[in-house]
């Protein structure tokens, strides 16, 4: 399976781009949030890095290679979610993540159906199927920054440490990120796994 891939852009249209690697062109599908963010994400040679999801598409006679690219393995989570919910295959994912991640995410959390609606591709009915997988389980990913650059990983004591390697992927400062760390906790006893504390942290934000 390929899951990173490095190499000069040739070409970016509505939902792809073609990378050129060593001598080899790849189309890679890319949701266009992310498409809109690419000039940030080059090196200083112009070469950009894509986290991919890797599937064959199936037809009656043949199965087709395909890639998915992000910028980073919270996107790339996010969107392994999306295609939980029946219905919703890669590329039909690829459609409907037409807005930022972070506010697809407080949608669902919300269960915002008129929000989840004007996705591509999703009706009401499948809007209300994505609220009915999906509600409680994508709260960290409102907490993306889908236009910062990423920060530095820096290490935390105990099992905080893994809170702020996910708070950092979702662009966060360290220092902002161990602030959100330490006023979740003192706010809430009892928290004891990550995910709770995320969702703490998310709760907290949405009410400032």
């Amino acid at each position: 399976m390929i899951a990173k891939v490095t190499g000069q852009i040739v070409e970016i249209n509505d939902s792809a781009v073609v990378l050129n690697v060593g001598g080899f062109a790849y189309e890679i599908l890319v949701p266009s949030p992310i498409l809109q963010r690419l000039d940030e994400y080059k090196d200083e040679k112009g070469l950009a890095t894509f986290i991919t999801y890797h599937y064959f598409q199936i037809n009656q006679s043949s199965g087709v290679p395909v890639l998915v690219g992000f910028l980073n393995e919270i996107e790339k989570d996010f969107f392994l979610q999306i295609i939980t919910v029946s219905g919703i295959g890669p590329r039909a994912a690829v459609k409907a993540l037409n807005k930022p991640f972070s506010e697809i995410s407080r949608a669902i959390s919300e269960g915002n159906i008129n929000f989840l609606k004007t996705l591509p591709g999703i009706g009401p009915q499948k809007a209300k199927e994505i609220v009915a997988k999906l509600q409680g389980k994508v709260s960290k990913f409102g907490l993306i920054r889908d236009n910062a650059m990423p920060a530095i990983q820096a290490p935390a004591p105990d099992w905080s440490q893994e809170a702020l390697g996910v708070l950092l992927q979702l662009q966060y400062k360290r220092s902002e990120a161990q602030e959100m760390i330490e006023n979740a906790l003192k706010r809430t006893s009892g928290i004891a796994s990550v995910e709770e504390l995320l969702n703490e942290i998310y709760k907290q934000r949405m009410n400032v």
